[in-house]
């Protein structure tokens, strides 16, 4: 579709009633085994199986709806879906290094995806260095001959560092290095990858374009066809597939995003400034506000924030921290976001930092603002700031 916005093509990509007996949605093919009429169709379908239908694991009607409405919606050629966000970044990294190749990563980046490249890539011959988030256009000096991949996650899914794409992209590109970046956070309606320098965008699709905390799924979308057929090839060589229902419930999430995207961001920055004003928080990690160090860039390269964002508390014991967390009423504790339902998460991101120091005494809380109303979402945590300062 051209010259329409990204919400008609939430709508409308991936789907085609006329295919489907008229039907609204794509239907789910549970498939492993697929038949053909004739020797001439199969070996048709041996010659393009990532383009017919040939057997389940490597694609599917389902499959090929979801890839196209999320490529569509990113700007890019093609995508990949996987089974989870984990399997994305994973396969995304596995295709553009070999033993002998140096990648860069942002010391930001989701523990996970630290975790694979420290226990997957290095032990298989992949140099693996972590760097400043806020390097910029510095990160000329960490490039190698032989770097092969610069992963990039803007903000970082902890605490929120705003990287400037397009000049790590522009310093990528003089070594021939792949970009990759974890776009989760700002989902495509936010932030365009590959307006940026970016050559493939990665979703958790598990959390917005999902949106119900009901599904596992991953989605890769490439800048050109040969990254796309990188991707695709090296997603069939380790049998990795998401599951049709899955698939299915990502297209659904699909077209609610763009209403449900804007109500995360205006009660996240409600519950932001009102934390801000608490005398308990001593920083507000949020890139949209002002006050954040990385503000500007958000500003420049971004057109709306999400309902993720981090905050910092003073110092408290344990004890005090678990009265504060233990019984509120609509914010969960669990490892996710981007549902409906908000969350918060007790964090330690001067454990996990290699390249960089955190060196903030308070507690880190991320937040997630669900669907809930605001003022109910305030009420929750004003109860929780009063158990904490009870047990002090």
């Amino acid at each position: 579709m051209k010259d329409v916005t990204k919400d008609t093509i939430l709508v409308h990509a991936g789907r085609n009633p006329r295919a489907n007996h008229g039907i609204v949605n794509p239907p789910v093919y549970h498939c492993s085994t697929v038949l053909f009429p004739t020797l001439d169709a199969l070996e048709e379908s041996d010659r393009h199986p990532h383009d017919i239908v040939n057997y389940g694991r490597i694609g599917t009607p389902t499959s090929f709806a979801f890839e196209q409405a999320a490529a569509e919606l990113e700007g890019g050629y093609r995508a990949v879906s996987t089974g989870s966000g984990l399997s994305a970044i994973a396969t995304a990294l596995t295709a553009f290094t070999k033993a002998g190749d140096h990648v860069l990563i942002t010391d930001s980046a989701y523990g996970p995806t630290r975790r694979f490249a420290k226990d997957t890539l290095i032990p298989y011959g992949v140099e693996v260095e972590f760097f400043d988030p806020t390097i910029g256009a510095g990160i000329a000096a960490l490039l190698k001959p032989n770097t092969s991949v610069v992963f990039l996650e803007s903000p970082g899914s902890l605490t929120f560092e705003v990287q400037d794409v397009p000049a790590i992209a522009a310093a990528a590109k003089t070594v021939g290095a792949t970009v990759l970046l974890d776009n989760t956070w700002a989902t495509p309606l936010f932030f365009r990858p590959f307006d940026h320098g970016v050559d493939v965008s990665i979703h958790a699709a598990t959390k917005y374009m999902v949106g119900h905390a009901d599904a596992m799924l991953g989605v890769v979308t490439c800048r050109d066809e040969s990254l796309w057929t990188t991707v695709k090839k090296t997603a069939t060589r380790f049998g990795t597939c998401a599951g049709p229902d899955d698939l299915f419930l990502g297209l659904r999430g699909l077209r609610t995003l763009a209403v449900r995207m804007r109500q995360h961001q205006e009660s996240a920055l409600i519950l932001a400034d009102w934390l801000a004003s608490r005398p308990e928080v001593t920083r507000v990690l949020h890139p949209a506000r002002a006050d954040f160090p990385g503000h500007a860039l958000w500003k420049r390269d971004f057109t709306g924030s999400s309902g993720l964002f981090s905050i910092v508390v003073k110092p408290a014991p344990r004890a005090a921290l678990a009265a504060m967390l233990d019984d509120l009423e609509l914010f969960g504790m669990g490892y996710s976001w981007g549902g409906f339902e908000s969350l918060i998460l007790p964090t330690r991101p001067a454990a996990i930092r290699s390249a960089t120091r955190w060196t903030d005494p308070g507690i880190v809380l991320r937040l997630h603002a669900g669907l809930e109303h605001p003022d109910d979402l305030i009420r929750d945590l004003d109860n929780a700031f009063r158990r904490l300062n009870d047990a002090l």
